[in-house]
């Protein structure tokens, strides 16, 4: 016989008692030959090996000389594989042959030898790579144990049973604690962890005597039925079922998930089996297919979050994840599962109020960090076996006691049941054993006639990848390319393209500056603005970029990035956002969400990605403030009966001292265009609309929400539309307004009689046509042709116009009646704008304001009515950021932050109106001084 191909599934089909055939090949290709066993240093709760002393005395009698490396930590001690005829050797040099269960050190790697053990390198972790790399260079033969698999793809050799058993002992073991961290104490208390038992019937009997008291009804009613979801149906599946199955429980349908989690007995446990094509759908929603499935795992998406989460109180996770398969459960549905629903006031078929969420803990047997239970992005450790993962991401491995899910997701639990482990092991490797001797170093691995499990599972041979593994250097290659930092910036794991650096970039850009592992690059028209704030941060680089003559470069950096964060006008954005799609780069902006953005949606969408909007100060604070009291309201029973919002971006009250009472830390183009804008809300269910061209100032009202202040408010934009935005349809009154201080509107109201706010072209203003003085300007503006009236009858046609001499005082004290020459830019506004950019921005050593008013009417289910009012108050700091740049550029870094970490995910253009964003958001901001005041007054 030539080959071992015929001989090796003979073996294993009569094992132990090998056929005569199999025999006659063994005496002549085995005998003599040499393995060795090595101890195990990659953990020190490994206790394992990869074959028993029974096996070892199995090869011993077909003449294969074993050397086991010595090990006081090993379950079997060296005697008893010495008595099974092994050599207890420290040199392992001699074998040709090494074998192990664990990952080795590098230092210890033996050069020219065929090496077996699980790797972790197949999908090119990132930790593993050194290894990789120091097997390739010595010329080892590397087979993995996880590749080993039948013609089918069915793996033959793994611990996945043992996992399953120990991570099911673990998890029973955990829920006893958090139970009783929640204040339940449950028969689940009187279960160990797995490596706490002699062996798995000591656990049996542990679990069957909780059992008991089970189906005594000895569990809390308080907590409610519980529910075990089961993903997968492999081994790792049917060992953790094996042992569950020690308690009393019934085996449910998908379909009755829901309802026995609702209204099931409490003297038995729910048990459901969720299987791929249980949860796995096409993207553009056809059937799942097996077959497809293998070959294109990237066409399909998991429904398993939203059709089976909600109903489980504890999730057995032993689904093998690959990359680019669906995710079971990713960062936005742990937000969604793990959101405080249940309620004293919710009706209790929805859950127990006793418990903060039905999902109470996770068994990730799996154990692939960031696969498919997507924010365990590391595992947890035998000594450190659980923690408690929250909604916000918080992860704390010291109490069982506070919000969140329990996780215990081990990368070796088999090691907590050492001898069963290496018994059930060793006897599936052992009759692959006689075909992986036959490897030869100096022989290439193309001439050995390997069996289809061991020549599958063979990485690398002769210094290079095999050529089933040959993509590893591809997914190295763009492991790579996805953290390389743009421009020179030292190596990230995550890069951001910042557009603009204008006022509101310089505090986004220091947020996201804390983590190292990101990448910044500042992308401005102004050099000068963009190197002042990279210069702070080692790692954010600047680079001159005008985004509309350079739509090359732009592609180009937007390329490179994970999220584009664009703080350009907003009439910029729509076109960033065509760039963004094209690369498949996500993208997030402070500004409302445009109908040109709208138009992008079903683009986005398609390619994949994200792109939030409003998320600054108004919008985005505003909306968060108002969405987190709604959240209350509605979890409370309660209806909002109206909702008055007004926000300004105003000077510190020492600094307003000019006749608008109104400094600009930003564009004054925006601010005074927008006084010529309409509006339409809601009072009292009646629709009030303010037409265009003026008349928006004419509803102009003082408030006293602040008593110190002396404020004023107009409408803002559409308001009627967030009665459904932000789910309060119900409510009489939606107000959303922009605040001044008083005396602003009137003086506006002025300019605009004046035609100074008019935004068409104006030939007087023509920036190549002659110099003119603001004096003639406005002469012209009256139909004066002769600029030389005498001033006081220029006063006078003024006041004609304007018909108020408090304006005409704003005009004289503004200098609009001076001699000094315009800077034409075409049109009033524009020439406007320029000049009180120049004459009213803020200086160095003065400070802004924001404040932000909510007035909140409340109904709740006893009939009491609340007004709630939600004050925000911030000043910017005199020689530091504005107060403006705060609350816009520290909002819109969070959600920056929270798209890398892939806490927000959904597909095409976002705003802030979920619970899983608005609430961390406005708890991280909380934490940068953001924070507002409530005072609410009840009425019977």
């Amino acid at each position: 016989m030539s080959s071992v191909l015929s001989a090796a599934p003979s073996m294993a089909r009569y094992w132990p008692s090998h056929s005569a055939q199999a025999r006659r090949w063994i005496s002549r290709n085995v005998q003599g030959r040499c393995l060795a066993i090595r101890r195990e240093d990659q953990s020190v709760w490994e206790r394992r090996a990869p074959l028993g002393p029974s096996h070892v005395r199995q090869l011993v009698k077909d003449g294969v000389s074993v050397i086991v490396q010595p090990s006081n930590r090993r379950a079997y001690p060296m005697q008893a594989y010495q008595n099974a005829g092994a050599k207890i050797k420290e040199d392992i040099s001699e074998a040709p042959v090494v074998i192990g269960v664990k990952q080795i050190p590098i230092d210890q790697l033996l050069p020219n030898k065929t090496y077996c053990f699980f790797s972790h390198t197949i999908k090119a972790q990132e930790a593993n790579m050194p290894l990789l790399d120091a097997i390739l260079e010595k010329n080892i033969r590397l087979l993995d144990y996880e590749k080993m698999c039948d013609e089918r793809g069915q793996r033959v050799v793994a611990f996945g049973k043992y996992a399953g058993v120990a991570g099911m002992i673990n998890i029973l073991h955990g829920l006893g604690l958090r139970l009783l961290a929640l204040g339940h104490h449950t028969p689940f208390m009187h279960i160990g962890p797995a490596h706490n038992y002699r062996n798995t019937e000591m656990a049996r009997q542990a679990i069957r005597d909780s059992g008991y008291e089970i189906s005594l009804g000895m569990m809390p009613k308080s907590i409610g039925p519980l529910t075990f979801v089961f993903t997968g149906t492999g081994n790792v599946s049917q060992g953790a079922q094996e042992i569950f199955q020690e308690l009393p429980c019934e085996y449910v349908s998908l379909q009755a998930l829901r309802k026995v989690s609702e209204h099931g007995a409490m003297n038995k446990l729910y048990v459901c089996e969720v299987s791929r094509r249980d949860h796995l759908v096409r993207k553009d929603g056809g059937k799942y297919d097996a077959v497809e499935y293998e070959e294109h795992p990237e066409r399909y998406i998991s429904v398993f979050a939203h059709k089976i989460a909600p109903y489980a109180s504890v999730i057995v996770n032993g689904i093998y994840w690959a990359v680019n398969s669906p995710k079971l459960l990713t960062i936005p549905d742990a937000k969604y599962l793990l959101r405080p629903v249940y309620t004293p006031w919710l009706p209790t078929s929805l859950g127990s109020p006793s418990l903060p969420h039905r999902m109470l803990a996770i068994c990730d047997i799996s154990a692939d960090p960031g696969g498919s239970i997507e924010f365990m992005s590391e595992c947890t450790t035998i000594d450190t076996p659980f923690c408690l993962y929250d909604a916000d991401q918080n992860k704390d491995t010291n109490s069982f006691k506070g919000p969140g899910v329990l996780v215990c997701s081990i990368d070796n639990m088999p090691t907590q049941l050492p001898r069963e482990a290496t018994d059930f092991f060793g006897s599936l490797l052992l009759p692959h054993m006689y075909d992986i001797l036959q490897s030869d170093i100096n022989k290439p691995f193309e001439d050995h006639s390997f069996t289809h499990a061991v020549h599958g599972a063979i990485i690398t041979s002769g210094g290079e990848l095999t050529p089933s593994f040959k993509y590893i250097d591809d997914l190295r290659a763009r492991n790579s390319a996805s953290s390389k930092a743009a421009f020179d910036i030292a190596s990230k794991s995550k890069n951001v393209l910042v557009l603009g650096a204008g006022y509101v970039s310089a505090p986004l850009v220091e947020y996201l500056a804390r983590d190292p592992n990101i990448g910044i690059l500042l992308a401005s028209g102004l050099q000068d603005e963009a190197d002042a704030i990279a210069q702070k941060h080692s790692n954010v680089n600047s680079v001159l970029l005008d985004v509309v003559e350079r739509p090359d470069l732009l592609s180009d950096l937007v390329k490179q990035a994970d999220v584009v964060v664009s703080l350009l006008p907003y009439a910029l954005h729509p076109e960033i956002a065509k760039e963004c799609i094209n690369q498949k780069t996500n993208m997030v902006t402070a500004s409302y969400l445009s109908p040109a953005m709208k138009e992008l949606h079903d683009d986005a969408v398609a390619a994949g990605i994200t792109i939030v909007n409003e998320v600054g100060l108004d919008p985005g604070i505003d909306h968060l403030l108002a969405l987190e009291c709604f959240d209350e309201v509605l979890q409370g029973g309660g209806k909002v009966d109206s909702f008055v919002s007004f926000c300004g971006g105003l000077p510190a009250p020492e600094f307003s001292d000019n006749p608008l009472r109104y400094k600009f830390s930003w564009s004054p183009r925006g601010v005074l265009l927008n006084t010529l804008s309409g509006a339409r809300y809601l009072e009292n269910g009646k629709v009030i609309d303010v037409p265009e061209g003026g008349a928006l100032l004419d509803t102009t009202e003082d408030y006293s929400f602040l008593p110190g202040l002396a404020l004023e408010g107009f409408p803002n934009r559409d308001s009627t539309i967030y009665g459904n935005l932000y789910g309060i349809s119900e409510a009489k009154t939606i107000l959303r307004g922009t605040l001044r201080f008083r005396g602003f509107s009137s003086v506006v109201k002025g300019l605009q009689k004046l035609g100074l706010i008019d935004p068409k072209e104006h030939p007087m203003l023509h920036p190549r046509g002659p110099d003119i003085t603001w004096r003639q300007l406005i002469c012209n503006l009256l139909g004066q042709l002769d600029s030389n009236i005498f001033p006081d009858n220029l006063r006078t046609l003024i006041i004609e116009r304007i018909g108020d001499e408090t304006q005409l005082a704003a005009l004289e004290a503004l200098g609009l009646l001076q001699d000094d020459s315009v800077v034409k830019l075409g049109t009033p506004l524009d020439t406007l704008s320029h000049f009180l950019d120049k004459k009213l921005s803020i200086k160095a050593g003065e400070r802004d304001m924001i404040v932000l008013r909510h007035e909140i009417g409340i109904t709740w289910p006893d009939g009491n009515k609340e007004l709630r009012g939600i004050n925000l108050v911030c000043y910017g700091d005199a020689n530091g950021y504005s107060a403006m740049a705060k609350t816009v550029g520290y909002p819109a870094a969070v959600a920056t932050k929270m798209v890398l970490d892939g806490e927000i995910q959904g597909g095409g253009m976002v705003l802030p109106f979920t619970r899983e964003i608005f609430k961390p958001m406005t708890t991280r901001l909380r934490k940068e001084g953001i924070t507002a005041t409530e005072k609410s007054t009840f009425l019977s």
